[in-house]
């Protein structure tokens, strides 16, 4: 049995959101291939997280017992990520940031070594579920995408390299029934790697 978890970085209900339309159908999927499995729902914006103050840092990295700490002991302790998160003006929300910042924590996630840091959070995945308002993902705007860019950087550094992809493009380009069409690949999509994941 695996745990799973499931983070929401976007303040759109279901309904409204390619990206959530994409990792609901993700996780509906997931669910029948894996229905033993711990699934924890950590919507960002539902936890009103905040930025970490001076007072929030010092506790994160000294203090093994404190409150600040739930989210990276959390998040340690999974197998599997699900990240649902829109671009966000070429990157991801800041909220999604904010929540990484309490991730980063020497001794949990990485640690530091005479060659450098080196992650702790081996044998994990996740898969990234996003909708793009344009074509980031080739051509000539590939350049701008800072988001899974960052994602996979980051998530690299604290030892999980197993990461894949879903994104449904051009949403603020198509309309009508192409864009219906566009989406509804990208949910396919979701779901057939849902199947692997």
């Amino acid at each position: 049995m695996s745990k799973v978890l499931y983070i929401k970085a976007n303040p759109k209900t279901e309904d409204d959101s390619y990206t959530f339309k994409m990792s609901e159908a993700f996780l509906e999927e997931y669910k029948k291939a894996n229905p033993k499995d711990e699934i924890t729902t950590l919507d960002l914006y539902q936890e009103d997280i905040k930025p970490l103050t001076a007072e929030m840092i010092e506790e994160l990295f000294t203090k093994e017992d404190s409150d600040v700490r739930r989210y990276v002991k959390e998040f340690a302790s999974a197998d599997k990520y699900i990240i649902a998160a829109p671009m966000w003006n070429l990157s991801i929300p800041a909220i999604l940031k904010v929540y990484i910042d309490y991730l980063v924590v020497a001794g949990i996630t990485f640690k530091y070594t005479e060659e450098g840091p080196a992650g702790l959070l081996k044998d994990k995945k996740v898969t990234y579920l996003v909708a793009r308002g344009g074509k980031y993902s080739e051509g000539p705007a590939q350049d701008f995408e800072m988001g899974e860019r960052y994602l996979r950087t980051i998530l690299g550094f604290m030892g999980i390299t197993d990461f894949s992809t879903v994104a449904t493009e051009l949403t603020n380009v198509l309309q009508g029934k192409e864009l219906e069409k566009s989406v509804a690949a990208s949910i396919e999509e979701a779901k057939k790697v849902a199947k692997e994941f």
